[in-house]
């Protein structure tokens, strides 16, 4: 067995490890702590494969990263940085698609990054001087429901409790009283304690987010939440604005992972699954650049024994909205295998077959020299090419101009 490269973590950081994405790293155990590396072992085992000192290692730690990019918070003060293998400014426009960022002003600044933490901390900045803008402004408010057991009759009156108690004097009122702690407001509160709490801040941008944070804290009540609390919210007139903040906060909140203890505070990891990001870029890819008479559903559920509950969730399936007839199904796979796996074609046929479709596709994140196009019964599957590197929006095109094509 030929040596082994050692990474030493002092060549850029003396606090920092680094790793890039499904790419092999080694580790001498005097930059790698034992604790370290079973914290890791014990934690992020879904997101990087250790292996423990001992001659297959030839003495030190091999870390390899699963498929996951970003920050994690180590023992010791340590942080581990995955990088992408894709760009750092194409990946930012993936987020961008995937996290519907495009309607966030001043983003263009961002893709002059240099790594996915800065993309982190710069996006940290924008939302925390957006929430200070509109705290200048005021806070959307709303009216809320309360009871009050006061001195007067104030509001509606309660009539089944005065049934019950008609001795009661005065009778419980329920009145409307106008407060800013609501959702769209305590959202934004969690969000900030959050990233004030995932240890990626710098002074100038920490200073920044706790400044917001602090306009928040006394007025509104910090409870959590999650992604899915971010989309699909009502806007009106006098909370429009609030739209490009929750579209951030549902960035920050899907990318952090649990709290653990490092040194005397906790501190979160941000972590991006790769596999997922190009799934979700593809699909709001998709939905932004489609002819107007074809629609694409992500995350289809198709039920296909609901007796014993068994179902699928395709990753993408293509509508003719004229006719509600399903043109095909699609499926991303975020790898970079000469020929599609048995278990992949098998699952694609399944998939094709369930909605009585006879087309399918695979979506690859690079293109290959040979085309795939067989035949498995009646379903045909070919292979697409969505290339992550160069310009996105052009490769895209050419994609969608091969499918178009096939159709």
């Amino acid at each position: 067995m030929g040596e082994r490269r050692l990474t030493d973590p002092h060549r850029l950081n003396t606090r920092t490890l680094r790793l890039t994405e499904r790419s092999p790293a080694w580790f001498h155990v005097k930059h790698l702590p034992a604790e370290v590396g079973e914290h890791l072992w014990r934690h992020y085992s879904a997101q990087v494969a250790v292996e423990f000192p001992s001659p297959k290692t030839q003495g030190g730690w091999e870390l390899r990263a699963l498929g996951w990019v970003g920050t994690i918070p180590l023992p010791s003060g340590l942080m581990l940085h995955i990088a992408p293998k894709v760009e750092i400014s194409n990946l930012f426009r993936m987020l961008e698609y995937a996290y519907h960022l495009r309607s966030v002003r001043f983003l263009d600044d961002l893709i002059h990054c240099e790594d996915l933490p800065e993309v982190y901390e710069q996006l940290a900045l924008i939302l925390a001087r957006k929430v200070l803008e509109r705290s200048r402004k005021g806070f959307h408010r709303a009216f809320v429901s309360q009871r009050s057991d006061g001195h007067c009759v104030r509001g509606r009156i309660e009539l089944n409790d005065l049934a019950r108690r008609p001795w009661a004097v005065p009778p419980r009122c329920q009145i409307q009283r106008s407060t800013v702690d609501v959702e769209d407001n305590q959202i934004l509160a969690w969000t900030l304690y959050t990233i004030a709490h995932s240890g990626l801040c710098g002074p100038r941008s920490h200073t920044v987010v706790g400044r917001a944070w602090r306009t928040l804290r006394n007025a509104v009540t910090l409870k959590p939440f999650s992604p899915a609390d971010c989309v699909q919210r009502s806007y009106h007139r006098m909370n429009q604005d609030y739209a490009p903040l929750h579209a951030l906060c549902r960035f920050f909140l899907a990318h952090s992972g649990p709290q653990h203890e490092r040194g005397d505070h906790p501190t979160l990891p941000f972590l991006v699954h790769m596999d997922r990001l190009f799934e979700q870029f593809v699909a709001a890819w998709f939905s932004t650049h489609l002819p107007e008479h074809l629609a694409i559903r992500a995350q289809q559920r198709v039920d296909v024994d609901r007796r014993t509950h068994v179902y699928f969730n395709i990753d993408l399936v293509l509508y003719d909205l004229g006719t509600g007839q399903v043109l095909g199904v699609l499926d991303t796979k975020y790898k970079d295998a000469e020929r599609p796996s048995s278990e992949d074609l098998a699952q694609l046929v399944a998939y094709a077959q369930s909605l009585s479709c006879r087309r399918a596709f695979l979506i690859y994140p690079l293109a290959f020299e040979q085309p795939f196009d067989i035949h498995v019964g009646d379903v045909r599957i070919q292979r697409l090419a969505f290339p992550l590197s160069g310009d996105l929006d052009h490769n895209g095109h050419r994609m969608l101009a091969s499918l178009l094509e096939s159709m």
